[in-house]
């Protein structure tokens, strides 16, 4: 004879399960959007050390939408290392709340096995 369904614990399994699946999908558009930073990094790395190259007196021009300004070396070079340094902060701050959200994700798991346990408890008692 089946055992009846404890109604408290189906529903804890339920509600686990949505947020499972909410998290995951939260942490799949930040590793997406943590890799799509890391290329812009990159991206600003190598136009750095590119530029690092170039004698002072070069006239260079900077990306402005669909037209390209004169623009002093030193304000390009200025402008990549704040878009390197805000770039940098922004990901370190999706990392955190990865870290979050899995740290959460996890405590959730250990809740249910935790209301299991009990549950199991109770039933071996009776």
């Amino acid at each position: 004879m089946a055992k009846p369904v404890d109604l408290e614990l189906k529903k804890a399994f339920v509600e686990l399960q949505v947020k499972m699946v909410e998290t995951s999908k939260k942490i799949q558009v930040i590793d997406g959007q943590i890799g799509m930073l890391k290329r812009v990094l990159q991206h600003a790395d190598i136009t750095q050390r590119e530029i690092s190259t170039l004698p002072p007196e070069t006239k260079t021009y900077e990306s402005v939408g669909r037209m390209f300004l004169l623009t002093d070396l030193a304000e390009i070079k200025s402008n990549l290392s704040s878009r390197t340094a805000l770039l940098t902060s922004r990901t370190a701050e999706l990392e955190s709340n990865k870290e979050y959200l899995e740290k959460n994700l996890k405590e959730s798991e250990n809740n249910i096995r935790e209301m299991v346990q009990q549950k199991k408890g109770q039933s071996e008692t009776k």
